[in-house]
């Protein structure tokens, strides 16, 4: 009994040091492409775009929600240094991406499977993108406010948004669509790369 112990207590540090890897592997994926952001032509300079998400995400379904999150709080510290946005833009990435990663892993944990895992990732994104209205607009807006002019903000936004004349409006024409953007594109490239991926991530090969 006390071999049978002693091998099962093994067996768990050893899968505990694997799955630790390959979160700190997937932390340095999405690090790299959180630093490799880009805009579009349709949206404020300000706004980025990146596929940083998709890590934490394989992250979420291959070794359980707890280790999504942290891998988008580890891709956004380490990326803090660099910060043009006094780390405002990064608290506002964690969060969204926790908000993105952590039901889409919990629903999929669930029962795994391809149905699920396309139903766990619409739901993360829509509560992504539903949460990142308030988010902005009670969180990262009124910082941005503390260092620059309410007027400043919203002119960006009416170059491109005749009618955003006001910091929401703006945020409801640009940033809200750009996060379900992101959900949906990250939601996809998970997709089809989760099922390639999935006996590596989890150690079966």
């Amino acid at each position: 009994m006390t071999n049978v112990t002693a091998k099962t207590s093994a067996a768990a540090r050893s899968s505990q040091v694997r799955k630790l890897a390959v979160a700190a592997l997937l932390s340095a994926m999405a690090t790299v492409l959180m630093f490799i952001s880009f805009g579009l032509p349709f949206l404020p300079s300000y706004l980025k775009v990146d596929f940083s998400e998709l890590p934490a995400l394989l992250a979420s379904f291959a070794l359980g929600p707890v280790y999504g999150v942290a891998v988008c709080l580890i891709k956004n510290l380490f990326n803090l240094p660099a910060t043009t946005t006094g780390g405002v833009g990064e608290l506002c990435n964690f969060l969204l991406g926790a908000l993105f990663v952590l039901p889409a892993g919990i629903l999929y944990r669930r029962k795994p499977s391809r149905k699920t895992a396309v139903i766990s990732m619409a739901v993360g994104a829509l509560v992504m993108t539903v949460c990142s209205f308030f988010v902005n607009v009670y969180l990262v807006y009124p910082a941005y406010l503390l260092v620059m002019p309410e007027q400043a903000i919203v002119d960006m936004y009416k170059v491109l948004a005749p009618w955003a004349d006001e910091i929401w409006k703006g945020i409801l024409t640009f940033n809200v669509p750009l996060t379900l953007g992101k959900g949906i594109l990250d939601s996809a490239l998970t997709f089809l790369l989760y099922k390639h991926l999935s006996p590596i991530l989890k150690g079966k090969v």
